[in-house]
């Protein structure tokens, strides 16, 4: 039987570095890629190393100045004075050499996904070096130079006028995405996030719906901080689930940010690994139901590099693989890790305790998932023709 899931990864996606200092570390990415070949998937995958995006394809989202201004500031030595304005030589976009070639790369890995998704040659794919959805038309943001779920959703509607869901379930809010197409009716995007009364980007609140023929398009559900499993898995039931199903996409794009773990040192949220495995499921799961099995899931925030990135994206891949895997993590990896990370590596794939949470605060996450998903259903639910 032919494998349905393809992994794309390149080892150009080291390039992708903001510095020792940077919260984002590009290791992460190679960590994740050797627990993969460790527990032996790779064997149940097809590996695809894509090309860079073009300057064109680039452009269907990103302003022509914006990708001139990134490739001059990519050339080593460049001033960072040049970068005012576009959103770069921030503490959160610093400036670095090869900036430019390294996003095309990650955009790429995301164009050639949806390609070969839509020409048949694989059902599934997993593009780890994407994600990047918080990059503007004209300004980087929150680490994100170019935006590459946009830039292949554009792609998916211009070649094949296609119906995408994009769902975003990284701590922070796919801003990038909604906003590309927040008056667009052909993408329905799905944000569920940490609400912006308490994170970065600050926004992706529930009255946040799309405008114009899009409105009703743009989902969004901000969450309180220590939201867990739980409430996760609620919200899935109750909102995701019936808006795929009156939505009816050609495809599903998901963004997998493992920011919402409760290790994670940039967001405040409490889902566990168990958590993951299960929304990776419910992913699966939507894309067979609603999307012939059309899946292309992608990376995203995550800054445990070391002991939750690669455990999440490692289950990912053996979810879309249909694969069971040990609990206890390949000593060679474990010993790898301990080794480079400096630190106790996991010795367990999902099994974890998470710290207890106060009641109080529990009461207050579930409240504010309350509320929200109370007012997509009240503002969304009727424009889609969902009971």
């Amino acid at each position: 039987m032919p494998h349905t899931t393809a992994l794309i990864y390149s080892d150009s996606y080291q390039k992708y570095d903001f510095g020792p200092w940077h919260p984002m570390k590009p290791v992460r990415l190679a960590f994740t890629y050797d627990l993969i070949r460790a527990y032996g998937l790779l064997d149940d995958v097809i590996l695809v190393e894509p090309g860079p995006a073009t300057d064109d394809e680039l452009a269907l989202v990103h302003e022509p100045a914006y990708i001139e201004k990134v490739k001059e500031l990519s050339v080593q030595g460049a001033g960072e004075a040049a970068a005012a304005g576009w959103g770069l030589g921030t503490g959160d976009n610093p400036v670095f050499a090869g900036m430019h070639s390294a996003a095309a790369a990650a955009a790429g890995g995301a164009l050639t996904a949806g390609r070969k998704i839509m020409a048949g040659e694989f059902m599934h794919a997993f593009h780890m070096g994407g994600g990047l959805h918080h990059a503007l038309r004209a300004k980087a943001s929150g680490f994100c130079i170019y935006n590459d779920p946009a830039i292949a959703i554009a792609d998916l509607k211009l070649r094949h006028g296609a119906r995408v869901l994009y769902l975003d379930i990284d701590a922070h809010h796919g801003d990038g995405v909604q906003y590309a197409f927040e008056e667009d009716p052909q993408v329905l995007t799905i944000s569920i996030h940490e609400s912006g009364a308490f994170l970065f980007p600050g926004t992706g609140f529930a009255a946040e719906i799309g405008s114009g023929g899009g409105r009703g398009y743009a989902v969004n559900v901000p969450l309180a901080p220590y939201s867990g499993d739980d409430i996760y898995l609620e919200v899935f039931a109750e909102l995701v689930a019936p808006l795929a199903r009156a939505f009816q996409p050609d495809i599903i794009l998901t963004q997998n940010g493992c920011d919402a773990h409760w290790s994670d040192p940039l967001s405040h949220l409490s889902l566990t690994m168990s958590g993951f495995q299960e929304l990776f499921r419910l992913e699966h799961q939507l894309a067979h139901d609603y999307a012939g099995g059309r899946w292309l899931a992608l990376g995203g925030g995550g800054y445990q590099a070391y002991t939750t990135v690669p455990r999440a994206w490692t289950v990912l891949v053996a979810v879309m693989s249909g694969r069971q895997l040990d609990d206890q993590i390949p000593a060679e990896w474990r010993q790898k890790c301990a080794r480079l990370g400096q630190h106790p590596a996991p010795a367990w794939l999902v099994s974890e305790k998470a710290p207890p949470l106060a009641l109080q605060e529990q009461g207050n996450a579930r409240a504010a998932a309350r509320d929200s998903v109370d007012l997509v259903k009240k503002t969304v639910f009727p424009i889609l023709g969902i009971s």
